[in-house]
Protein backbone atom coordinates (compact mmCIF):
# COMPACT_ATOMS: atom_id res chain seq x y z
CA UNK A 1 0.00 0.00 0.00
CA UNK A 2 1.12 3.54 -0.73
CA UNK A 3 1.22 6.25 1.92
CA UNK A 4 -0.24 9.74 1.85
CA UNK A 5 2.70 11.89 2.88
CA UNK A 6 1.08 15.34 2.53
CA UNK A 7 -2.21 17.07 1.78
CA UNK A 8 -1.71 20.76 1.00
CA UNK A 9 -4.10 23.49 -0.25
CA UNK A 10 -3.51 24.58 -3.83
CA UNK A 11 -2.17 28.11 -4.21
CA UNK A 12 -4.49 29.19 -7.04
CA UNK A 13 -7.63 27.44 -5.79
CA UNK A 14 -8.15 27.20 -2.05
CA UNK A 15 -11.10 24.83 -2.52
CA UNK A 16 -8.72 22.16 -3.84
CA UNK A 17 -5.73 20.35 -2.41
CA UNK A 18 -2.71 18.46 -3.67
CA UNK A 19 -2.25 14.87 -2.60
CA UNK A 20 1.31 13.60 -2.22
CA UNK A 21 1.96 9.88 -2.25
CA UNK A 22 5.29 8.57 -0.95
CA UNK A 23 6.74 12.06 -1.06
CA UNK A 24 5.68 12.95 -4.62
CA UNK A 25 2.70 14.83 -6.08
CA UNK A 26 0.05 12.35 -7.13
CA UNK A 27 -3.19 14.20 -7.87
CA UNK A 28 -5.41 17.14 -7.11
CA UNK A 29 -8.68 16.79 -5.23
CA UNK A 30 -11.48 18.91 -3.80
CA UNK A 31 -10.88 19.66 -0.13
CA UNK A 32 -14.44 18.61 0.68
CA UNK A 33 -13.82 15.27 -1.01
CA UNK A 34 -10.60 14.72 0.96
CA UNK A 35 -12.54 15.48 4.15
CA UNK A 36 -15.49 13.31 3.12
CA UNK A 37 -13.27 10.27 2.69
CA UNK A 38 -11.14 11.21 5.71
CA UNK A 39 -7.89 11.22 3.79
CA UNK A 40 -5.01 12.11 6.11
CA UNK A 41 -1.26 12.47 5.82
CA UNK A 42 0.57 9.49 7.27
CA UNK A 43 -2.16 7.00 6.36
CA UNK A 44 -1.91 4.11 3.90
CA UNK A 45 -4.09 4.35 0.81
CA UNK A 46 -5.00 2.06 -2.04
CA UNK A 47 -4.23 3.93 -5.28
CA UNK A 48 -7.07 2.28 -7.17
CA UNK A 49 -9.48 3.49 -4.48
CA UNK A 50 -8.02 7.01 -4.64
CA UNK A 51 -8.44 7.03 -8.41
CA UNK A 52 -12.06 5.91 -8.04
CA UNK A 53 -12.69 8.68 -5.49
CA UNK A 54 -11.34 11.32 -7.84
CA UNK A 55 -13.29 9.97 -10.81
CA UNK A 56 -16.61 9.96 -8.95
CA UNK A 57 -16.03 13.33 -7.32
CA UNK A 58 -14.48 15.35 -10.13
CA UNK A 59 -15.47 14.02 -13.53
CA UNK A 60 -18.03 16.78 -14.16
CA UNK A 61 -15.69 19.48 -12.85
CA UNK A 62 -12.94 18.19 -15.12
CA UNK A 63 -15.31 18.12 -18.08
CA UNK A 64 -16.30 21.74 -17.44
CA UNK A 65 -12.62 22.76 -17.25
CA UNK A 66 -11.86 20.95 -20.50
CA UNK A 67 -14.80 22.57 -22.30
CA UNK A 68 -13.66 25.98 -21.10
CA UNK A 69 -10.13 25.16 -22.28
CA UNK A 70 -11.31 24.53 -25.85
CA UNK A 71 -13.77 27.43 -25.95
CA UNK A 72 -11.29 29.85 -27.54
CA UNK A 73 -9.79 27.43 -30.07
CA UNK A 74 -9.89 23.79 -31.15
CA UNK A 75 -7.62 21.35 -29.32
CA UNK A 76 -6.45 17.82 -29.96
CA UNK A 77 -7.23 15.02 -27.55
CA UNK A 78 -3.63 14.94 -26.36
CA UNK A 79 -3.69 18.67 -25.64
CA UNK A 80 -6.84 18.28 -23.55
CA UNK A 81 -5.38 15.31 -21.69
CA UNK A 82 -2.13 17.18 -21.01
CA UNK A 83 -4.11 20.17 -19.73
CA UNK A 84 -6.10 18.02 -17.32
CA UNK A 85 -3.02 16.16 -16.09
CA UNK A 86 -1.36 19.49 -15.30
CA UNK A 87 -4.45 20.28 -13.23
CA UNK A 88 -3.82 17.09 -11.26
CA UNK A 89 -6.46 14.79 -12.73
CA UNK A 90 -5.69 11.10 -12.96
CA UNK A 91 -5.98 8.96 -16.09
CA UNK A 92 -9.44 7.66 -15.21
CA UNK A 93 -10.82 11.20 -15.14
CA UNK A 94 -8.99 12.11 -18.36
CA UNK A 95 -10.42 9.01 -20.04
CA UNK A 96 -13.95 9.94 -18.95
CA UNK A 97 -13.60 13.53 -20.20
CA UNK A 98 -12.08 12.49 -23.55
CA UNK A 99 -14.85 9.94 -24.11
CA UNK A 100 -17.59 12.47 -23.38
CA UNK A 101 -16.01 15.14 -25.56
CA UNK A 102 -15.64 12.74 -28.48
CA UNK A 103 -19.23 11.62 -27.99
CA UNK A 104 -20.49 15.19 -28.40
CA UNK A 105 -17.98 15.99 -31.19
CA UNK A 106 -15.98 18.46 -29.11
CA UNK A 107 -12.85 16.43 -29.88
CA UNK A 108 -12.08 15.49 -33.46
CA UNK A 109 -8.38 15.21 -34.25
CA UNK A 110 -8.99 14.73 -37.98
CA UNK A 111 -11.03 17.95 -38.18
CA UNK A 112 -8.41 19.72 -36.08
CA UNK A 113 -5.65 18.58 -38.45
CA UNK A 114 -7.54 19.84 -41.51
CA UNK A 115 -8.21 23.22 -39.93
CA UNK A 116 -4.66 23.58 -38.62
CA UNK A 117 -3.09 22.60 -41.95
CA UNK A 118 -5.27 25.06 -43.87
CA UNK A 119 -4.32 27.90 -41.55
CA UNK A 120 -0.63 27.05 -41.07
CA UNK A 121 -0.19 26.30 -44.79
CA UNK A 122 -0.28 30.03 -45.50
CA UNK A 123 3.07 30.50 -43.75
CA UNK A 124 4.61 27.04 -43.29
CA UNK A 125 5.58 24.06 -45.43
CA UNK A 126 4.08 20.60 -45.18
CA UNK A 127 7.15 19.13 -43.47
CA UNK A 128 6.87 21.52 -40.52
CA UNK A 129 3.08 21.21 -40.34
CA UNK A 130 3.41 17.42 -40.20
CA UNK A 131 5.90 17.65 -37.32
CA UNK A 132 3.72 20.11 -35.38
CA UNK A 133 0.59 18.00 -35.75
CA UNK A 134 2.56 14.95 -34.64
CA UNK A 135 3.65 16.79 -31.48
CA UNK A 136 0.00 17.69 -30.83
CA UNK A 137 -0.90 14.00 -30.82
CA UNK A 138 -2.62 13.69 -34.20
CA UNK A 139 -2.21 10.24 -35.76
CA UNK A 140 -0.43 9.65 -39.06
CA UNK A 141 -3.59 8.88 -41.05
CA UNK A 142 -5.29 12.13 -40.05
CA UNK A 143 -2.11 14.10 -40.78
CA UNK A 144 -1.76 12.51 -44.23
CA UNK A 145 -5.40 13.31 -45.04
CA UNK A 146 -5.01 16.93 -43.93
CA UNK A 147 -1.82 17.47 -45.95
CA UNK A 148 -3.24 15.73 -49.01
CA UNK A 149 -5.93 18.36 -49.21
CA UNK A 150 -3.46 21.23 -48.78
CA UNK A 151 -2.77 23.14 -52.00
CA UNK A 152 -0.76 26.21 -52.85
CA UNK A 153 2.56 25.39 -51.16
CA UNK A 154 4.53 27.19 -53.90
CA UNK A 155 2.42 30.31 -53.41
CA UNK A 156 2.88 30.05 -49.66
CA UNK A 157 6.67 29.76 -50.01
CA UNK A 158 6.71 32.76 -52.33
CA UNK A 159 4.85 34.89 -49.77
CA UNK A 160 7.16 33.79 -46.95
CA UNK A 161 10.20 34.52 -49.10
CA UNK A 162 8.93 37.95 -50.15
CA UNK A 163 8.32 38.88 -46.52
CA UNK A 164 11.78 37.65 -45.50
CA UNK A 165 13.57 39.55 -48.29
CA UNK A 166 11.67 42.79 -47.76
CA UNK A 167 14.22 45.58 -47.20
CA UNK A 168 17.21 43.27 -47.78
CA UNK A 169 19.79 43.39 -50.53
CA UNK A 170 19.12 40.68 -53.12
CA UNK A 171 22.63 39.19 -53.25
CA UNK A 172 24.06 35.66 -53.06
CA UNK A 173 24.57 35.74 -49.28
CA UNK A 174 21.01 36.91 -48.66
CA UNK A 175 19.59 34.25 -50.97
CA UNK A 176 21.50 31.54 -49.08
CA UNK A 177 20.01 32.76 -45.82
CA UNK A 178 16.59 32.97 -47.46
CA UNK A 179 16.90 29.36 -48.59
CA UNK A 180 17.74 28.29 -45.01
CA UNK A 181 14.77 30.32 -43.78
CA UNK A 182 12.39 28.51 -46.13
CA UNK A 183 13.77 25.11 -45.12
CA UNK A 184 13.30 26.10 -41.48
CA UNK A 185 9.68 26.96 -42.24
CA UNK A 186 9.10 23.41 -43.44
CA UNK A 187 9.33 23.78 -47.21
CA UNK A 188 11.25 21.09 -49.05
CA UNK A 189 14.32 21.74 -51.21
CA UNK A 190 12.48 21.85 -54.53
CA UNK A 191 9.82 24.24 -53.27
CA UNK A 192 12.42 26.55 -51.74
CA UNK A 193 14.49 26.54 -54.96
CA UNK A 194 11.45 27.31 -57.11
CA UNK A 195 10.53 30.25 -54.89
CA UNK A 196 14.07 31.66 -55.03
CA UNK A 197 14.35 31.17 -58.77
CA UNK A 198 11.05 32.93 -59.34
CA UNK A 199 12.30 35.81 -57.19
CA UNK A 200 15.43 36.14 -59.32
CA UNK A 201 18.06 33.97 -57.66
CA UNK A 202 20.20 31.89 -59.96
CA UNK A 203 20.08 28.10 -59.76
CA UNK A 204 23.65 28.09 -58.48
CA UNK A 205 22.98 30.38 -55.49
Amino acid sequence: MAEITAITPQIKDKTRCNIEIDGRFYCGLKLETAMKYRLKAGEAVDLARLSAIQLESEKMTALDKALTHISSSMKTERQVRDYLKKKGYLDDVCDYVAEKMREYSYLDDAAYARSYAESAGKRKGKRLIRAELKRKGVDDAAIAEALEGLDGEDESAARVLEKYLRGKTADEKTFRKAYAHLIGKGYDHDTARRALTAYGASDED
